[in-house]
Order: structure tokens, then C-alpha cells, then sequence
């Protein structure tokens, strides 16, 4: 499948809606624990064990990216908004399939593994193209896609409860919801396949640099660069202390409150994580398109520091004051959407367009990694806390002081951040006959 290039006079403003149909589909993922307790209920699992398909859809996510991020750049976004498609969709259909028999093994396989290859190739999809697209404001493009990964729970979370409403809450209920996700979202995958396009030229826009002007470098290159290991710290630490409450976020909020005189009530839990969703779509667009004003690594300094202020609020206030528990939270998670999206854009500035579709998918294992350590943080120190006798707040205490940590690692590590010498770039075109020919010359020598 070859990339279709743009006819002459096509709009580049069609391109976002053909990311955020791939990116509004796989973002469901950030609504599974809306499933985490019909399937504790259903077929008998803990809290660790009801996370397993999400961390390992997560952990897949940064492999496929990682080792399919060259592949995406050689044969374009369809060919990978098509892959994506067929395993995002199917995983689905496995877990349906998996939930009606009640062999969770099989959501574990459908959702985890092959609907997380889906996650994975349909992340980056759009990436590369849309900063070829949009050289003048990276920022903003890239902002745009992600914002739909962090805005698809806003839609499947209270469209995911209402369906366990409907069709019930047992093994087969949450069977048909499965199903009806897979099929529904294969067609709506197939409008980003069907209208994405790649630029004609290098300068597809009037007045714009050139999408290969700056320093570039490989993606083998890249990784050997200690600037590509900051991020993959900075990036790591940021996703781990704000998927940690995403993934636990309906039940995490129903147990800080639960010895308060303001408990929460399950459909409230799950407009709090749809409230989430939305302050993590929000962050997509709102600090990536300021990261084009005030810089990338301004931005990741309020993401780190500020961050690790929000969650110091919510250890100290404890199930005192509830708006201020949602408000920290909402400002944790904008800052987690911000810089999934505020990277790309970081990328093409360190290390140039020539591959950074494939130098953000091997970035991604740094979400791999968080996408274990965040949840098991929170969840295998709220098990412990509970088998001790504890309950409310202080089931994640702990868990809270250990994200301010990490965000101080990330903080110090995005500090260490400085341009790429010149030996990793590829040389211009000019340059590279230089060389040639002093090569050369000096073999004749």
C-alpha cells in the first residue's frame, strides 16, 4: 500500500480529522477502568489482576511503536491507520469472545496483546505526517491528533457505562459491550484510512521552513544520543505518575472518599474519569500549542514541577475537601495529555523530521514502561494498604509521595537536555558530495 499523495490544491486541514478518527478510537483505552469493576465482580479478579490487559495493551503500545516506527515511515500512514484498524478492532472481539466463555485469559490476549500492537502502529500513524504538514506550528499539529488518543475515553466512558447499564454488568453483558466497541470503531477507523494524504513537496506551505531545513538525524542515530535517553526519562516519569490515577481512576475516587460524609456514587466515578478525559484532551491541544510560544522545555518544566505541586496537595488534603481532589487531578492529567503530545514537536526540534515518526515510536517504550510501573505502584500498594486494615485516602498515600519523586527525576532529567552535536546529523546534500569527494581524493592518493 503506497502513501497517497495530495493533489494539487488539497486542504491540509483534512489531515487532523483523519488523525483524530484513528486517535478518538484507540483513546478507549483510557476508559478501562470503567470494566475493572464489572470484571472484578464477573469473574472474581483483584484490582492487579482486573489492570492486567490494560498495562500489557500499554506495554505493547511502545513495542509495536518502538520496532514498527520504521516501517509506519516507509510505507505511510494508511498502510498503518489499516494495521491499526484490524488489531485495534479485533482485539475487541477477542475480549467479547473471551468474556462470554469467561476465559479472561482471552481478554487479556484480545485487549492486551493484539489490540495493543493497534494501539501501538495507529499512535504514530498520523505523527510524522502532520508535522510535515504543519512545519510552522508542530506543536499545535501533533496536539491536535494525540488530543483525540486523550479525548476518546470522553466519549467511551459514559458510552461504556451506559452499555453495562443496558446489557448488564455480567460476563455476557460485558461480552455484547465488548463487541459492540470492536465493530463500531472498525468503521469509524476507516474514515482516517480512507482520507489521510501525505504532502506533495518538502515546503507544503507558502512562507513556511522547508520539513527538511535544521539538523536531521536517523532514528539509529537518535538513540544513541544521550538527549534521546533525558526524554525517554522525562517521558517516563511523567506518564507513570499520571497513568497511575487514569487507570484507576473510578474506583481510586470512590475509595478516597469512602469515609468521608462525601462519598461518591458509581455513575459520579464515572463522570470523574470522563472529567479526566477531557482535562487530558484539553492539555493535548492547549500546552502543545504553547509549547510553540514559550519553548519545549519550558513547557515539560511546568508539566514535572507544577505536577509534583498538585500531587503534594492531594497527599496533604487527604478526603478533606473534594473539589480540590478533582481540581489536582484535572491540572495532573492535563499536564500527562500535554506531554504526550508536546514530544513530537520536542523531537523534530533535537533531531529533524527525516525519521521522527520512527524516533518517537522507539521513544514509546518509555510508556511501556510506565504503563506497568504506574499502575502497579497504585494498585499493589492500595492491595497491601487494604490487607493491612486501612482504607479511604490511605490506600494511596504512599503511592502519591512516590509520583513526586518521579516527577523530580523527570524535572532534573528534562534539565539535561541540550541540542544534538553534529556529528550524529546526516550530512546536507551538499555537504555529503564534499565528503564524497574528499574521500575521494584521498583513495587516488
Amino acid at each position: 500500500m503506497s502513501p497517497p499523495v495530495a493533489p494539487a490544491g488539497w486542504s491540509r486541514w483534512l489531515v487532523p480529522p483523519a488523525a483524530l478518527s484513528v486517535h478518538l478510537s484507540i483513546g478507549q483505552a483510557y476508559a478501562w477502568s470503567v470494566f475493572k469493576p464489572p470484571l472484578e465482580s464477573a469473574l472474581g479478579l483483584s484490582g492487579t489482576q482486573s489492570a492486567l490487559p490494560f498495562q500489557l495493551g500499554i506495554v505493547m503500545l511502545g513495542l509495536s511503536a518502538a520496532f514498527g516506527g520504521t516501517l509506519v515511515e516507509r510505507n505511510g500512514p494508511r498502510w498503518a491507520m489499516t494495521v491499526a484498524l484490524i488489531c485495534f478492532s479485533s482485539g475487541f472481539l477477542l475480549s467479547a469472545l473471551g468474556a462470554a466463555t469467561e476465559q479472561y485469559w482471552l481478554i487479556v490476549l484480545g485487549y492486551g496483546f493484539v489490540g495493543g500492537i493497534g494501539l501501538g502502529i495507529g499512535y504514530i500513524s498520523p505523527v510524522s505526517t502532520l508535522i510535515k504538514w504543519f512545519p510552522d506550528r508542530p506543536g499545535m499539529a501533533t496536539g491536535i491528533a494525540i488530543m483525540g488518543f486523550g479525548g476518546g475515553a470522553l466519549i467511551a466512558s459514559p458510552w461504556s457505562a451506559q452499555m453495562l447499564e443496558s446489557f448488564g454488568s455480567d460476563s455476557s453483558g460485558i461480552a455484547l459491550a465488548f463487541l459492540v466497541h470492536g465493530l463500531s470503531y472498525a468503521v469509524f477507523m476507516t474514515l482516517g484510512v480512507l482520507l489521510v494524504r501525505v504532502p506533495r513537496t518538502e515546503k507544503p506551505v507558502a512562507g513556511a521552513p522547508s520539513i527538511t531545513s535544521g539538523p536531521q538525524v536517523t532514528a539509529r542515530s537518535a538513540v544513541r544520543t544521550p538527549q534521546f535517553w533525558c526524554l525517554w526519562v522525562v517521558l517516563c516519569m511523567n506518564v507513570t505518575a499520571g497513568i497511575g490515577i487514569l487507570e484507576k481512576a473510578a474506583p481510586m475516587i470512590t475509595d478516597f472518599f469512602k469515609d468521608s460524609s462525601t462519598t461518591v456514587s458509581a455513575s459520579a466515578a464515572a463522570g470523574f474519569v470522563a472529567l479526566l478525559s477531557a482535562a487530558n484532551m484539553a492539555g493535548r491541544i492547549g500546552w502543545s500549542s504553547t509549547s510553540d510560544l514559550i519553548g519545549r522545555k519550558n513547557i515539560y518544566r511546568v508539566y514535572l514541577g507544577v505536577g509534583a505541586l498538585m500531587y503534594l496537595l492531594i497527599a496533604l488534603a487527604g478526603d478533606s475537601s473534594k473539589p480540590l481532589f478533582v481540581l489536582c487531578a484535572l491540572v495532573i492529567l492535563s499536564f500527562y495529555g500535554g506531554g504526550f503530545a508536546t514530544v513530537p514537536a520536542y523531537l523534530k526540534d533535537l533531531f529533524g523530521t527525516h525519521q521522527v515518526g520512527a524516533i518517537h515510536g522507539r521513544l514509546l517504550t518509555a510508556w511501556s514502561t510506565a504503563g506497568v510501573l504506574g499502575p502497579l505502584i497504585v494498585n499493589w500498594i492500595a492491595d497491601r494498604q487494604e490487607e493491612a486494615g486501612k482504607s479511604g485516602s490511605s490506600l494511596y498515600t504512599l503511592s502519591l509521595f512516590i509520583m513526586i519523586g518521579l516527577l523530580a527525576i523527570g524535572f532534573v532529567a528534562n534539565e539535561l537536555v541540550r541540542p544534538v552535536h553534529s556529528r550524529h546529523h546526516i550530512p546536507a546534500p551538499r555537504e555529503a558530495d564534499d565528503v564524497a569527494a574528499r574521500q575521494q581524493s584521498a583513495e587516488s592518493a
